[in-house]
């Protein structure tokens, strides 16, 4: 399984649920979508333990399998499609998860995510 982790998950591992260590540890990739990264650093920046919190993902991001993935002009065209398909429905999500949405679908991931917004968006595999 290519996974893909939403923010909330990544906190969760790393506050040790079982459940997604379980799942982290069945995949055969790991992929943060770079907006997970910058808001996990945007908590870190106001949080009161961010050199450790920078530390363990730095750790995290270093093992085999795991890796940062990054927008480039596909990602905007299943973007441009996340929006227009959530406008329609009339179900609005927050930006940063449209991007993540949009790399999920781009790169055809299965996301674990809590957020039940992304319920809207059907064509999307999730744990």
């Amino acid at each position: 399984m290519r996974l893909a982790l939403d923010t909330n998950r990544y906190t969760d591992l790393c506050r040790g649920d079982l459940s997604v260590i379980e799942a982290v540890e069945l995949a055969d990739e790991v992929w943060l979508p770079f907006i997970v990264v910058g808001e996990l650093r945007a908590g870190f920046a106001v949080g009161t333990q961010g050199t450790r919190n920078e530390a363990v993902l730095r750790r995290f991001l270093l093992k085999p399998g795991v890796a940062i993935l990054y927008a480039d002009v596909q990602t905007t065209h299943h973007y441009a499609n996340v929006y227009r398909q959530l406008r329609k429905q009339g179900t609005p999500i927050p930006t940063n998860d449209m991007w993540i949405a949009a790399l999920v679908l781009q790169h055809s991931l299965v996301l674990y995510a809590r957020d039940a917004h992304f319920d809207a968006l059907a064509q999307i595999v999730r744990i």
